[in-house]
């Protein structure tokens, strides 16, 4: 019975990926068929090189699997040779994705010799110098011409081209990171501040370095507005169907802000694609320490059945028939076993739903009569222990199982 339900559990998880290429980035695969990978980002100064690796190391110790660091400068470039030198030296190799902005063309020449990956916005790697505005006009966007657009879209190639060529000789990889805050003035002069001039950006530069014959790339279409977000990337993955890409993406919600509401908003935006089967790699943004992406990634992930990184509490919220105080107990077992990977753990207040509610878990934890706990494992009863030692018994019967390890 519980093996039939685990095959139905199954049948409900996200497995309808979108087939995308697989990008080497380091040691780690984004995209063909490999797990959704988790990415953060620093920030330390990328000059002070022993606060960054710390910073690197930290991160990449809780499961942070690419990191992302900003290259304002050529001096910040030629620091990450030796930010990476530490790294192999004092830990281990981390795959480093370099931040490059602002007509960075020879800063991300000089850096893509030590990452893994280099990240460009299309709306800043080229400046374009925004055109006057003619008196008693409003707008200018109507003052370009086709030469004008074209020049542009030369000066692109021109600077992209050798940057493309590295990496691709390097065979390394490359984001193509477009922000909605940042489109190019071109883009917002012939589609508008829309998903589709996200899209029509993303796609010029793909088709650069496709002509160039590289295809390394990962692509991202963020936006600080959820529904902008949305929009954005499911055009892109209908476009590329239409144009037969198969680019894997990386999600993320830009300047989600902090707190609850920053997780909350991550998690619509991120989440919501993620259960569409679109989506290879994964950052949630907040205004917060880097550290504090780390989990709540993890949890979206685990959420969807993407990732299994962690224990699956299943819990009733609580009623009237609930036989012991739910909320304390229920800290009491995450305490207990949170630091178990792979199990899923009920807690349920009272019998009236506790076994049908928790037929997936491994292991439940069920108030079936004053001042006792019936502990089962997935939908059989195997003993009624007293309240004061339910979780230690809890305990002993994962133990007896093989499934324990020591914290």
């Amino acid at each position: 019975m519980q093996k039939a339900s685990r095959a139905i559990f199954s049948a409900y998880t996200v497995n309808n990926r979108r087939t995308t290429r697989p990008v080497k980035v380091g040691d780690v695969t984004i995209g063909g068929g490999y797990p959704v990978v988790v990415q953060s980002m620093i920030n330390e100064d990328t000059l002070d090189i022993d606060g960054s690796v710390a910073a690197i190391r930290r991160l990449h110790e809780i499961g942070c699997e690419i990191v992302r660091v900003t290259v304002p400068s050529m001096a910040h470039a030629k620091a990450l040779a030796k930010i990476k030198e530490k790294l192999n030296q004092t830990y281990r190799p981390v795959p480093l994705v370099a931040d490059v902005h602002h007509n960075g063309m020879k800063i991300a020449l000089e850096v893509a010799k030590h990452v893994d990956k280099v990240r460009i916005n299309p709306g800043l790697y080229v400046f374009e110098k925004p055109k006057s505005v003619p008196q008693g006009r409003q707008s200018h966007r109507d003052e370009y011409t086709q030469a004008e657009f074209e020049e542009i879209g030369a000066k692109i190639r021109e600077t992209l081209e050798p940057l493309v060529i590295s990496l691709r000789d390097q065979n390394k990889a490359m984001r193509i990171g477009v922000n909605h805050g940042s489109l190019a003035e071109r883009m917002l002069f012939t589609y508008g501040d829309t998903p589709e001039g996200m899209v029509e950006s993303a796609l010029e530069f793909i088709r650069i370095c496709e002509s160039l014959d590289y295809r390394n790339l990962v692509i991202s279409l963020k936006a600080s507005r959820v529904p902008v977000m949305l929009a954005a990337y499911r055009l892109m993955v209908k476009r590329m169907d239409e144009l037969g890409m198969d680019y894997p993406l990386h999600l993320g919600v830009t300047e989600a802000g902090d707190g609850e509401y920053g997780r909350i908003k991550s998690t619509a935006g991120i989440g919501t694609l993620l259960a569409e089967g679109i989506g290879d790699t994964i950052r949630v943004s907040l205004t917060e320490a880097p550290e504090k992406e780390i989990p709540v990634c993890y949890s979206i992930l685990q959420a969807l059945g993407l990732r299994k990184t962690m224990v699956e509490y299943v819990a009733c919220p609580s009623c009237g028939r609930t036989l012991f105080n739910l909320e304390d107990v229920l800290h009491q077992v995450r305490e207990a076993t949170k630091h178990l990977s792979g199990l899923d753990i009920a807690v349920m207040g009272c019998i009236v739903n506790g076994p049908g509610e928790m037929a997936d878990a491994d292991y439940g934890y069920v108030g079936k009569q004053p001042g006792y706990i019936s502990l089962y494992r997935g939908r059989e009863e195997i003993k009624k222990v007293p309240e004061d030692r339910g979780v230690e018994e809890l305990i002993n019967l994962i133990k007896a199982d093989g499934r324990w390890v020591d914290p």
